[in-house]
């Protein structure tokens, strides 16, 4: 039933596929599903080496029940939609399409983890473009690299505290900002025209990252209590 959920069986066979060496291709033709429903069942529950058929049914039943679909749409149509959702509200944020669907692939993966591989096959794009991607997510602190030595590959995290490093990256480049314009007016002449509107730039950019640093650290102390 390629429109229908995975069954225990599914999952099972996607194991012995895994185990068997066969692409991601070869196991959803096996099955007579989507590509993407294999690329994103896998990358949900463990990855390719972490893959077990028990947990990820188990993994995928608690999720079941705890959402309670009351439209009665398939899961992977409920992630799809999700996944579009949080893309498009990243790109209003200023990040670009293909950096925004990398972002929203890790945070809706349940380990929070992938390899540039994984992210390559959910999202059918080139490893230059997920490089690129991830490039400026960890740019922007929002992810972070992990080196498995044994396998001598890299996994991108989003962890608990992604937010908290990007929010803090942005209250840093706007004291940066901050500082230039002061510098910049004084270079001008405090008292022109472009002095005065930069040490107003100064002061609202000081301001907005002081605010900024003094929620994060609340923030911070408030989730470390839970």
């Amino acid at each position: 039933m390629p429109g229908g959920r995975l069954t225990h069986q599914d999952r099972r066979q996607i194991a012995d596929g895994l185990a068997e060496g066969l692409t991601y291709t070869e196991i959803a033709t096996r099955l007579d599903r989507p590509l993407s429903t294999v690329t994103r069942e896998v990358a949900r529950n463990g990855g390719p080496d972490g893959y077990q058929a028990d947990q990820a049914h188990e993994a995928t039943r608690g999720r079941a029940r705890r959402s309670q679909p009351a439209s009665g749409e398939p899961e992977v149509k409920a992630v799809d939609d999700l996944e579009e959702q949080f893309v498009e509200i990243m790109i209003a944020t200023g990040l670009s399409r293909m950096t925004a669907r990398v972002l929203a692939s890790l945070y809706l993966t349940d380990s929070g983890s992938l390899t540039a591989a994984e992210l390559t096959r959910h999202l059918q794009v080139s490893p230059a473009s997920i490089s690129k991607a991830v490039g400026e997510l960890e740019h922007q602190a929002l992810v972070r690299r992990e080196r498995d030595q044994r396998r001598r590959r890299d996994h991108y995290v989003i962890d608990a505290d992604a937010l908290f490093r990007g929010w803090m990256a942005s209250a840093r480049q706007n004291t940066q900002v901050a500082d230039f314009a002061r510098r910049a007016a004084g270079t001008l002449g405090a008292a022109s025209p472009a002095g005065i509107r930069l040490l107003d730039i100064g002061d609202f950019f000081d301001h907005v990252g002081r605010a900024m640093l003094q929620a994060a650290e609340q923030w911070r102390q408030a989730h470390a209590s839970k």
